[in-house]
């Protein structure tokens, strides 16, 4: 299967209502991303909601503790979710908004199974695996972060495969940094609430310094590797990616100063007033940019 361009004057009024719906999955579900989404220009924004929107529906069906779901029937509900998702990328009209505004978006800017795929394959991961190596850990980040970055910088080059390949490796490197920040923070509701225990050789609860600052120095190799692309970027996505990379790395530097001891106990965030100090040398940051 191949993914079709779509001219932006095809959308139907049902696929900009689907597109509507996605953004208001993100509002509901998110709130440092949605922030960060404030910043992308149209259509960028749009097409940006509409990729995770569908990363937060196949979330849900793995995570949400609060759905009545067995593991029998979350599989089966990934697995259609990952069918109709194919379907609509390949042009047929999905009943599901979410995944409509989805395949909008990846007709649009040549997204196909070889980042899709990987993807639902991190999300079958979830429901099968309790621990990881450092081979299965590796796999899941590229599915569940790694190519969701590629998917996003697909849409802020917007067709331009020369700026795509050369951005390439910062989008990866910064879609893991993320991944593996929340892995970090969020220690103790995915290993008591979820029974997963995604980075190797940790022991959750003899987490210690030391640990923990060996795991912020390969995030933070992450963080330095994606912030040489950030100038790169097209105006339209940089002050957002900027800011999310700026709260990323507040997380990073929050973690670093928070005892092990307590990171198993307490998930750490950055406080609003931090955020919005972020966001605002962020855009600072992308208007000396574009003035340039």
């Amino acid at each position: 299967m191949s993914a079709q361009r779509l001219a932006p004057d095809a959308l139907t009024l049902y696929d900009r209502v689907a597109q509507r719906s996605a953004g208001c999955v993100i509002a509901g579900y998110s709130t440092s991303f949605g922030w960060a989404t404030r910043l992308l220009e149209e259509p960028v924004r749009t097409h940006v909601r509409s990729l995770y929107a569908l990363v937060r529906l196949a979330d849900e069906i793995v995570d949400d503790p609060d759905s009545g779901l067995d593991p029998a029937a979350r599989t089966r509900a990934l697995e259609e979710l990952a069918a109709e998702t194919a379907r609509a990328v390949g042009g047929t009209r999905s009943t599901n908004l979410v995944v409509q505004a989805f395949a909008i978006t990846a007709r649009r800017h040549g997204i196909g199974p070889e980042l899709i795929d990987p993807f639902f394959g991190s999300m079958r991961a979830d429901l099968t695996v309790t621990a990881h190596d450092p081979e299965s850990l590796a796999q899941y980040v590229h599915g569940s972060a790694e190519v969701v970055g590629l998917m996003c910088l697909r849409v802020f080059v917007d067709g331009d495969e020369a700026a795509a390949a050369r951005l390439a490796p910062a989008a990866i490197a910064l879609g893991a940094a993320f991944q593996k920040v929340n892995f970090l923070r969020d220690l103790a509701e995915d290993h008591d609430g979820l029974g997963r225990d995604y980075v190797p050789g940790v022991d959750v609860d003899r987490l210690d310094d030391a640990q923990r600052d060996l795991l912020l120095d390969d995030i933070d190799a992450d963080l330095a590797r994606a912030a040489t692309a950030l100038p790169h970027l097209p105006s339209s996505s940089r002050a957002a990616v900027t800011a999310a990379h700026g709260l990323y790395s507040a997380l990073s530097r929050r973690l670093r100063r928070t005892p092990a001891a307590r990171i198993r106990r307490t998930r750490v965030r950055v406080p609003e007033p931090e955020k919005a100090l972020v966001i605002a040398r962020a855009l600072l940051a992308a208007r000396r940019g574009a003035a340039r």
